[in-house]
């Protein structure tokens, strides 16, 4: 029960009879109006708690792009039900309209919409529906919070989608050519042509070439169907922030990159998280769109203050794949990380599998090295040139072991990640 505005300017209202016949019985007289007055407000206010309520489903929206929701409450009630709706989304929903007005009318329904604009991805929820009820005078009403639960997966952005129509027509291009000019690029038979010049007289068909009054060769193409290990590391590492994100986020971009560009030069994608043990996996294999499918396994995975376990991930994609495949691990180049849990692990994986490397690199380290202004800055920048000496090295070390390694800012990680795959494919080394 509460009391509104209206019932306190009743109650000053009350003075004026009080200045102008000044006596107790007055006062009582107005005190004894106001209380029935009230009362009978009170008791003609319909139940909130007498009501249906229902939620629109879980439809999941990219971060930072708007999403509609709506709630139903039908009223059951006898009386016609006047008051407010709050919903109790919480702040990083964005809730453009919180607080709605009520009006229904008995055993009738209404909708309220409304918009929400999430900036952080993962899933929001609402648990409580509060509904405030007033009387037919307004004097005061009751008020109801309802257990409710709703929610909203928020999906990561995946920004460089638009940059996917370019590298899928390389992609196209890359097997048209191979299938032409560069025979000895895969070993997937394609079709027989005539000889031109500068073919190789190795793809010459002696067979086909006696039934014929010319020279036949062979043409191949890239292989397709080759397995591609997509391995998101979730520890310590990448909880780093860069920029307005973590390099968690900016390794999400990467992945979904060459998940979708592999899945659409037709080879088989897998993708895991990890840290101590395997968060989310994902696989072409399954049914449903594969960016959907991997963008909602990625949406409740956020880095955990964990040091990666990497040796379980040879045992992983051996489970995955005995053949010849594509990993590519989206790591931080954190050198005590990789010194002591990847480097023993690397030799296992290059020894059967290509192996690539994609760090996010941090921005900020380029700005630091830069600026020599001032005493401060001369000693931020030396130490910043360490660190990327540092990295350089790191480099050079994974590089030994048969790794090859990918250092990119957040925005151009996917595309350098997406262009290292079409040159290995390019290459015939899938």
């Amino acid at each position: 029960m509460f009391i509104s505005f209206r019932c306190v300017l009743l109650a000053l209202a009350g003075f004026i009879p009080m200045i102008l016949w000044p006596s107790w019985g007055t006062i009582f007289a107005l005190l004894g109006v106001f209380v029935v007055v009230l009362g009978i407000d009170l008791w003609l206010t319909p139940s909130p708690r007498a009501v249906m309520i229902r939620r629109s489903d879980n439809t999941p929206v990219r971060l930072e792009e708007p999403v509609e929701v709506w709630v139903e409450i039908t009223n059951h009630t006898a009386r016609v039900m006047r008051g407010l709706v709050r919903d109790g989304w919480q702040p990083s929903a964005h809730d453009t309209q919180p607080e709605q007005r009520l009006h229904l009318d008995p055993n009738a329904t209404q909708r309220f919409t409304t918009i929400l604009t999430p900036n952080r991805r993962g899933t929001v929820r609402t648990r409580k529906l509060t509904i405030r009820t007033y009387g037919p005078l307004g004097l005061g009403g009751r008020q109801h919070t309802h257990h409710h639960e709703g929610e909203v997966t928020v999906v990561p952005p995946f920004r460089s989608r638009r940059h996917l129509p370019s590298r899928i027509q390389q992609l196209r291009e890359i097997e048209g050519r191979s299938a032409v000019h560069r025979p000895g690029a895969g070993h997937e038979f394609d079709a027989l042509r005539e000889y031109v010049r500068g073919d190789d007289v190795r793809t010459i068909d002696w067979r086909a070439s006696a039934r014929s009054d010319g020279l036949i060769v062979r043409t191949y193409r890239p292989e397709r169907d080759r397995r591609v290990v997509v391995v998101l590391d979730s520890s310590r590492a990448s909880a780093a922030r860069v920029g307005d994100e973590t390099r968690f986020d900016a390794g999400i971009e990467a992945a979904l990159f060459i998940s979708a560009l592999a899945h659409a030069g037709g080879d088989r994608v897998d993708l895991l998280t990890m840290d101590q043990s395997i968060r989310a996996r994902s696989s072409s294999e399954e049914k449903g769109h594969l960016l959907h499918r991997m963008a909602t396994a990625l949406a409740k995975v956020f880095p955990r203050l964990l040091a990666a376990d990497w040796t379980i991930l040879p045992p992983e994609v051996s489970k995955i794949t005995r053949q010849r495949a594509l990993v590519v691990l989206v790591t931080p180049l954190d050198s005590a990380a990789i010194e002591e849990g990847l480097i023993p692990i690397l030799p296992i994986l290059t020894r059967h599998h290509v192996v690539l490397i994609a760090a996010v690199a941090d921005p900020e380290l380029e700005d630091m090295a830069t600026q020599r202004t001032t005493s401060d800055e001369v000693y931020i920048a030396a130490s910043a040139e360490a660190q990327k000496q540092r990295n350089r090295k790191m480099v050079q070390l994974l590089n030994r072991y048969g790794a090859e390694v990918i250092e990119a800012q957040p925005a151009d990680l996917p595309l350098a990640v997406g262009d290292a795959y079409l040159r290995l494919k390019a290459a015939g080394r899938l």
